[in-house]
């Protein structure tokens, strides 16, 4: 995985950078792995807008990733590494010993030819699959289970990890990728490894018409529209948004406010709050 700097033949390409694709091993999918999904761009079910700046972008086929891991103890070998078009993740196409072949995602260093496997007692090698109970303090792991045996939901984005700091009766507890401590049934199954792609975040669109491809319209400042649009619209030239602080289009406040219900359940868990 490496970053490819394009020289300023066109505006577009001016400041542009795009990976150069080296670990990717197959072009074409897996078509039996494949579906159609329909892509909502942000509406509801009536047809609402209810969230902004979703919608165009190329038609994509979704991959049906594994990630409940669940072939207990059965060998699978790496066939190919792919590009996915619905994540910033690599993918590799695992066939196992019965025949079966899935998705996972890429960890970093999986290359064509490896084996991993899911079990209990499992190695803790690139690519394995095990409970968090059997896996050593200070690994770092991604695909992390929020409840046991629901499929892996923390850590999957490209370059994603999370430690484990320690074990106490049923719970372990990790540091997740926005620094969050909290505490996880230590029945729930994790990948050991930090997923691939890490320097997914350091590209340079290099023009808006790149984002757009990607399924992500413009936004719109606020205070450049009208009144009856938006709370901090209107005015006279570059007029202040005239509120104490800045709002949402529906007048709820939108810098530092905590979301989080103060109520919720899992909030037991949580031993220090994200940053």
């Amino acid at each position: 995985m490496g970053i490819r700097f394009l020289n300023p033949i066109t505006p577009g390409s001016r400041n542009r950078t795009v990976t150069d694709f080296s670990e990717i091993t197959q072009s074409k999918p897996e078509k039996s792995l494949c579906v159609f999904k329909h892509r909502a761009k942000g509406r509801n079910n009536r047809g609402v807008i209810t969230c902004r700046h979703r919608g165009g972008g190329h038609k994509r086929l979704y991959r049906q990733i594994d990630f409940r891991r669940d072939k207990i103890g059965m060998l699978a070998t790496v066939l190919t590494i792919e590009y996915d078009p619905n994540r910033n993740a690599r993918i590799a196409l695992v066939r196992y010993e019965d025949g079966e072949k899935r998705y996972i995602l890429q960890p970093r260093g999986l290359k064509v030819g490896d084996t991993v496997v899911s079990d209990i007692n499992a190695p803790i090698a690139i690519g394995n699959a095990l409970p968090l109970r059997n896996i050593p303090l200070g690994a770092e792991i991604h695909n992390v289970e929020f409840q046991p045996a629901a499929g892996g939901q923390i850590a999957r984005a490209a370059g994603a990890l999370v430690y484990v700091l320690a074990k106490d009766g049923n719970y372990v507890t990790v540091r997740l990728p926005s620094k969050e401590v909290r505490m996880i049934s230590k029945n729930c199954w994790a990948s050991i490894g930090q997923v691939g792609n890490i320097e997914a975040y350091s590209l340079n669109s290099g023009k808006a018409g790149r984002t757009r491809w990607l399924g992500i319209r413009p936004t719109v400042r606020g205070s450049v529209m009208n009144p009856n649009d938006h709370p901090h619209g209107g005015g006279e030239g570059r007029a202040p948004i005239g509120r104490s602080r800045p709002v949402t289009p529906w007048g709820k406040p939108a810098l530092g406010q905590f979301t989080r219900k103060p109520k919720k359940y899992s909030t037991q868990f949580i031993l220090r709050k994200r940053k």
